[in-house]
C-alpha cells in the first residue's frame, strides 16, 4: 500500500501546487523517494497496476453502469444507436478483470526474469528525471513501433483469413467478437491473442529502447486512456484524432474484423484497409475547422476595412463641402 501512494503521477494529481516549480520539485522528491526505498520490480508492477485501475477500470465500469442504468440516454451517444447488454454482465466484468491482471502479471513477471539474469531493469530507474525533448523522442519512437506492431499482429495472425483458420483468429473471433460490445471489450478477449495485442506493441519497443521509467509509464497512461475512451462505443470521444479512432474501432467490430486494424489507422490508410473514414480525412477535418475560423477572421476583417473606407469617405466628403459653404456665406 506504501508503493501504491508513493506513485508521484498520484501524488501530483491528487495535491496540485499553485506553481509549476513547486510541483515539479515535490514530484522529483517523491520520485527519489520512491526509487531508494522500493526495489525496482516492486515499482514497475504496482505502477502497472496502478495505471490500468486508474485509466481503465474505474472509467470502463463506470460507463458500463451508465449504459445499464440509463440506456435510452446512453443510445444516443452510441455509434451503434443502441445499447447492446451483455447476456451475463457478471461474467464480462470477472473476465476483464482477470485479464488485467493477467497482462499486469506477465509483464512484471518477464521485469523480474530480466532483472534477475541481467541484473538490470527493463527501463532506467534512477533518481534523475528525464529531459522533456528525451521524453518526446522516446514516445515517437514507441508511438511508431506500437502502429507498425499492432496493425501486422492485429491483421496477419488475430484474422487471418482462409477456410481454416489458426487458433488465433479463432480464439479472438470467438471470445473478442462473438458478443455485444461492450466498454470493457479492451480485455474481454481470449488471455493469448490479448497479450499478443495489449502487452508486445506496448512491451516490446519498450524493452528494446529502454526508456527512463518514468517515460515509459507516461507513454502507457497514454496508451491506456486513449483505448478506454476508443473502445467505449461512444460518438462524443473529444478530439478529432481520438474520436476518428473511436469510430474506427466502432467500423472494426461491426465488419466482423475485416477493416481498421491500427491503432491509429496510419497504416490501415496506408494499406487501404480503413472502413468509416480514414486518419487523413481525420487531419483533413481538423485543418478544415481551422481553416474555418480564418476565413471568418478574414471576413470580419473584410468588414472591417469596408466599415473604415465608409467612415474614411464621410469625412473626405464633409472637408470638401466646408469651404463651398464659407464661400457661399461671403457672397
Amino acid at each position: 500500500m506504501d508503493v501504491l501512494l508513493s506513485i508521484p503521477i498520484l501524488s501530483v494529481l491528487v495535491r496540485p501546487s499553485v506553481s509549476t516549480s513547486v510541483n515539479l520539485l515535490f514530484f522529483y522528491a517523491t520520485w527519489s523517494t520512491l526509487v531508494l526505498s522500493h526495489d525496482p520490480i516492486s515499482i514497475h508492477a504496482t505502477s502497472l497496476l496502478v495505471l490500468r485501475v486508474v485509466f481503465w477500470l474505474a472509467p470502463s465500469l463506470l460507463f458500463l453502469a451508465f449504459d445499464s442504468l440509463v440506456p435510452s440516454l446512453a443510445a444516443g451517444i452510441k455509434f451503434a444507436g443502441k445499447v447492446t447488454r451483455p447476456p451475463r454482465p457478471d461474467r464480462l466484468v470477472g473476465l476483464a478483470l482477470l485479464n488485467m491482471i493477467l497482462v499486469t502479471l506477465v509483464e512484471s513477471v518477464l521485469s523480474y526474469i530480466f532483472y534477475a539474469v541481467t541484473g538490470t531493469t527493463f527501463f532506467r530507474m534512477n533518481t534523475t528525471l528525464p529531459f522533456p525533448w528525451q521524453i518526446f523522442k522516446h514516445h515517437c519512437v514507441l508511438f511508431t513501433s506500437r502502429e507498425v506492431i499492432t496493425y501486422y499482429l492485429h491483421r496477419m495472425l488475430l484474422h487471418a483469413g482462409g477456410r481454416n483458420p489458426p487458433a488465433l483468429t479463432r480464439w479472438h473471433t470467438t471470445f473478442a467478437h462473438g458478443g455485444p460490445t461492450t466498454p470493457l471489450q479492451l480485455y474481454t478477449d481470449h488471455p493469448v491473442p490479448l497479450l499478443l495485442l495489449q502487452l508486445v506493441p506496448v512491451l516490446l519497443p519498450s524493452a528494446v529502447i529502454r526508456p527512463h521509467m518514468i517515460t515509459y509509464l507516461f507513454f502507457l497512461g497514454l496508451c491506456t486512456v486513449e483505448a478506454t475512451f476508443v473502445t467505449s462505443g461512444y460518438s462524443i470521444v473529444p478530439g478529432v484524432i481520438l474520436g476518428g479512432n473511436a469510430r474506427r474501432n466502432a467500423a472494426h467490430y461491426a465488419s466482423g474484423g475485416r477493416a481498421n486494424f491500427g491503432a491509429w489507422g496510419i497504416l490501415d490508410w496506408a494499406h487501404g484497409t480503413s472502413k468509416g473514414g480514414d486518419v487523413v480525412e481525420d487531419i483533413r477535418d481538423e485543418a478544415d475547422k481551422h481553416n474555418l475560423k480564418e476565413r471568418s477572421a478574414a471576413k470580419a476583417d473584410d468588414g472591417a476595412s469596408i466599415l473604415q473606407d465608409g467612415v474614411d469617405a464621410l469625412k473626405n466628403g464633409a472637408t470638401r463641402r466646408s469651404p463651398r459653404i464659407r464661400s457661399s456665406k461671403g457672397h
